[in-house]
């Protein structure tokens, strides 16, 4: 069953699970916020352990074709572009490893001449070798062009719906394919029928209220955990950073707003994944490490070739999609522009000891293609649902 006619009656038509979920997000008390996060917290501990995994993004790219206001990538951005060679890309990935990742999100913007479906196979390939969980997101795909990706060793599909309510899509999205916002919407069903074992989606907090994206974002989560049961759902709910292009968003939600949220995922759907970007601030990532997220990124750069500065060599800069030559402002890093500004500035190894600090064991690689097993003509992986096999 399609997600599309689910989301287009949801005002009409919520599960019983999704009105649980709408009044777990309703404005509550302090007292009643703090018995959400101590439900929360004994359920994360019971289904996941004290631990939390991390991983790293690795840009591949910032070329894009779409125009997303939002987004610093956005085609009309004059911004410094670059995309790295495969060798670049194991260079980058070789300081990850380094500082102990095994787990790593390729990301691209979307541009079909730059980043194509052989390119991302040849980076998963290389870099199958040395990491044991690769995840990529880039612009939706038909399924039969992920299935060599898959192949190649990738196992992970991260896509954000940006935002649910159709109306603010097409006017965040004005032009490129990104607009087509149902192909976007049933990306993960697609990448699972391909082979992949790790479905992540979200919403970019800021678009609209988040309260009904949140309720969107919930049903969407219900579908996929119903008809996607042998994959890992995870889930992503970030709030819209500062980017290129100058764009603010008009709605807002607090640090306590976005704590509620997590909690009431965790009480919804106890085995989701939460995931947590260096987005926010350190200490309210650290405090959430123990309520209810599960996984973070750590050390993050958003701009191709920041971790050791590959591919400056053929940086150029776009004005509204036509390239010209790379002119720097005094001052300015010649560097390619990142996608957002992180707030979390801390290295990888901080940021591990902080979490043992609190008793969360920090997990650089929590399965391995060792525990791949042929079925039905694809690959089923022995996920390990922290603490349970599947």
């Amino acid at each position: 069953m399609s997600f599309i006619e689910t989301l287009d009656s949801l005002a009409l038509n919520k599960s019983e699970l999704i009105e649980r979920f709408e009044r777990l997000i309703a404005p509550k008390s302090n007292q009643q916020l703090e018995a959400m996060a101590q439900i929360s917290r004994g359920l994360t501990l019971r289904n996941f352990g004290r631990t939390m995994r991390l991983f790293a993004p690795l840009y591949l790219s910032n070329e894009c074709i779409n125009n997303c206001q939002y987004c610093g990538f956005s085609r009309d951005n004059p911004i410094l572009r670059v995309t790295l060679t495969v060798e670049q890309v194991v260079a980058e990935a070789r300081h990850l490893a380094q500082q102990g990742f095994r787990q790593i999100l390729l990301v691209a913007g979307e541009h079909p001449k730059f980043v194509s479906g052989g390119y991302l196979a040849e980076c998963v390939r290389a870099l199958a070798p040395d990491f044991s969980s690769i995840s990529i997101e880039v612009g939706p795909m038909d399924r039969e062009e992920y299935v060599p990706i898959v192949e190649a060793g990738a196992e992970g599909l991260v896509v954000y719906q940006e935002t649910y309510n159709r109306g603010v899509y097409a006017e965040m999205h004005t032009s490129g394919p990104k607009r087509d916002f149902n192909y976007r919407l049933e990306c993960a069903g697609r990448a699972y029928e391909a082979g992949f074992r790790r479905l992540g989606i979200g919403a970019l907090i800021g678009l609209t209220r988040w309260q009904d994206e949140a309720v969107a974002l919930a049903a969407h989560l219900e579908h996929l955990f119903k008809y996607c049961w042998q994959a890992q759902i995870t889930v992503s709910v970030p709030r819209l950073r500062p980017a290129a292009g100058g764009f603010r968003p008009i709605f807002t939600m607090s640090d306590q707003e976005l704590v509620q949220l997590v909690c009431a995922l965790r009480i919804t759907f106890p085995q989701l994944g939460i995931v947590l970007s260096t987005r926010e601030r350190a200490p309210l990532r650290d405090a959430l490490a123990s309520i209810g997220v599960t996984m973070m990124s750590a050390g993050s750069h958003t701009e191709p070739g920041g971790y050791t500065r590959q591919g400056r060599e053929h940086l150029h800069r776009t004005v509204r999609g036509r390239i010209v030559a790379a002119e720097y402002q005094d001052g300015e890093d010649e560097l390619a522009t990142g996608q957002f500004e992180i707030s979390d500035e801390r290295s990888p190894a901080e940021i591990a000891e902080v979490l043992r600090g609190r008793g969360v064991e920090p997990v650089w690689k929590d399965w391995d293609q060792a525990l791949s097993a042929t079925t039905n003509g694809h690959e089923r992986t022995g996920i390990r649902k922290y603490g349970t096999m599947a």
